[in-house]
């Protein structure tokens, strides 16, 4: 067990700290915060509400679109070959032995449509409206040469950007602002100058970083597990593998990314006394999410932009993996991109790590950047 004495610096605006003994070794002090701040997330009503609220928004996401659109149509059928080419194309046959009970199928609304053979030929009967699916299984089609056989869907294009820039918009908009409210209740309270006495403050912020990121994490794996569970129960398996692998990256790219961000929302609440105060100095962090989310979203059919905004710390998390989606990543640069921002967020941890030291314990209203850097604890 180890024993060190710290002393924070009481300038102007600083709060009186009485010598702090740590008996904890400094990931020991971590993981006590961590733990403390998971169990209280996990306590919390709303942050269950958000979990199981986005896992059956994606559940449905998947999964009412191909129950809305019903199963295959049931067509009634007099004669066998008629019958076997219906068959094929998927639809439900009914065989009937006559054209009179074919009719009265389709009276009753029994079936939606029916096909009857006879010496004149072909002939389909409907109640009012042509089954194009019926008469296109019965049609005799020209051979087809696709050009692009793995283009991308452009509803599906334009949705999968969509959705990787929300759930890390608002995943880390949600969770940040609760990691600034946190740090500024703590402040607010007095809370804070016992914690500092019982772990380094260093030890609080990477708790608290630890924490977020470790809850915010579980979330995205579990609606990435329910989307794949989705699709796999509808059948959806040619998009699915066009997702995977950029499921695969985006969960890596999500974590180093997050933490980054993480690191600065802390950051925003230590520089401020009350909890009014965090909007005044949260919008510059929130357009730091902001402009790549709009960035990648309205820019995702421009490819030289994408591969730019796929490098950028900020818009990597989202823009890389929507380009491995599209195809348009080559197999080395998620590598290269996901150690660039592995790099930004070591860099911006030390440098958050500073400013948190130097404005958590003053608390004569909001501190200016430059202050917290020049009074760190020693």
């Amino acid at each position: 067990m180890t024993l060190t004495s710290q002393t924070q610096p009481t300038g102007t605006g600083t709060a009186a700290a009485a010598p702090t003994r740590h008996t904890n070794s400094f990931w020991q002090s971590v993981g006590l915060v961590a733990g403390r701040e998971i169990g209280t997330k996990l306590r919390d009503k709303a942050f269950l509400f958000s979990t199981v609220f986005f896992l059956l928004l994606t559940v449905a996401s998947t999964v009412l679109p191909a129950m809305l659109s019903g199963g295959p149509s049931s067509v009634a059928v007099v004669g066998s070959e008629a019958a076997e080419v219906l068959d094929r194309a998927g639809l439900e046959v009914r065989t009937v032995a006559d054209e009179q009970a074919a009719r009265d199928l389709v009276l009753s609304e029994d079936v939606d449509s029916a096909v009857v053979v006879g010496p004149n030929g072909v002939r389909v009967l409907a109640l009012d409206e042509a089954p194009s699916d019926v008469v296109g299984a019965l049609s005799t089609a020209p051979p087809v040469e696709l050009l692009a056989p793995n283009a991308v869907d452009p509803v599906v294009r334009l949705l999968v950007p969509l959705v990787f820039g929300m759930v890390f918009f608002f995943t880390s908009i949600t969770f940040g602002i609760q990691i600034a409210q946190s740090v500024t209740e703590e402040k607010q309270t007095r809370i804070v100058e016992i914690l500092v006495a019982t772990v380094p403050v260093r030890a609080l912020l990477a708790g608290k970083v630890i924490a977020a990121s470790a809850l915010a994490i579980g979330q995205i794996v579990l609606i990435a597990i329910a989307a794949v569970v989705g699709m796999t129960v509808t059948d959806s398996g040619a998009i699915m593998d066009q997702l995977a692998p950029a499921i695969g990256w985006f969960i890596p790219f999500f974590l180093v990314g997050f933490v980054l961000l993480a690191a600065i929302w802390a950051v925003t609440g230590a520089l401020v006394s009350r909890q009014e105060d965090i909007g005044s100095v949260s919008m510059p962090v929130q357009l730091l999410v902001l402009v790549p989310f709009f960035a990648v979203i309205f820019g995702s059919d421009n490819n030289s932009l994408m591969t730019v905004l796929s490098y950028v710390p900020f818009s990597a998390p989202t823009a890389m993996p929507v380009r491995l989606f599209l195809g348009e990543a080559a197999g080395w640069e998620p590598v290269l991109a996901l150690l660039l921002l592995l790099g930004a967020a070591v860099a911006v941890l030390l440098f958050a790590a500073r400013l948190y030291e130097g404005s958590l314990l003053r608390t004569n209203g909001r501190t200016t950047l430059a202050a917290a850097w020049r009074n760190r604890g020693n």
